[in-house]
């Protein structure tokens, strides 16, 4: 049966291993068994979290362009790779419930279990980083304060986001729900579909 708190678990391990280092280069160890679903979140938040220091480091206004270059196109591609993530956590979602028997009321779910689960993953790494900046000794009261007061929401989030998830997923194999995997068809990536690098040919 799926566990959400499980995969906050496991996100929670992989911002850690990945803080061991802190570097964006940092070659991923994957602690989990291979093709598991644990392996796939473990991979997932890792992405994720290597992604969100490349955005603190393209904002630093000292940046040499050519570097804010070539961080940009790797942040593109870690999206593309994100993407493919979650459409691929989607689908072992969809192979799991394939023979569950649908009620007659059965109704479809507007997000699907992997993108809610993208939002969790991102959403813990907003927690780890805002405990950071609330625990800050080189910071003001104010700022300590202020960061304390999101952090307290950012933990009811991961409260009502998990519960939400950990619902649809029973609702899927109980067969009340569900759900479908659409491809996001990203169109700027695609050389035949992004008329700026088709024009150039």
């Amino acid at each position: 049966m799926a566990n959400v708190n499980n995969w906050i678990t496991i996100f929670q391990r992989s911002i850690a291993d990945y803080h061991v280092k802190d570097n964006v280069d940092t070659e991923i160890v994957n602690p989990y068994p291979k093709d598991s679903l644990e392996q796939l979140m473990y991979v997932k938040n890792w992405v994720d979290t290597v992604q969100w220091h490349l955005e603190d480091i393209i904002r630093n206004p000292q940046i040499d362009p050519l570097e804010a270059l070539a961080i940009k196109r790797r942040i593109d591609s870690s999206n593309q790779h994100r993407t493919d993530l979650v459409e691929f956590i989607d689908s072992w979602f969809l192979n799991q419930y394939n023979s569950v028997k649908l009620e007659p009321t059965a109704t479809y779910n507007t997000e699907s279990p992997a993108w809610a689960i993208d939002r969790l993953s991102i959403l813990e790494l907003k927690i780890f980083h805002m405990q950071i900046e609330a625990d800050r000794k080189d910071a003001s009261d104010e700022h300590r304060k202020n960061c304390t007061d999101k952090l307290n929401v950012l933990l009811t989030q991961r409260v009502d986001l998990s519960t939400a998830i950990q619902q649809l997923l029973d609702d899927i194999a109980a067969g009340k729900k569900f759900m479908k995997v659409y491809k996001q068809m990203k169109m700027y990536n695609d050389e035949s579909l992004n008329p700026v690098l088709y024009q150039k040919k």
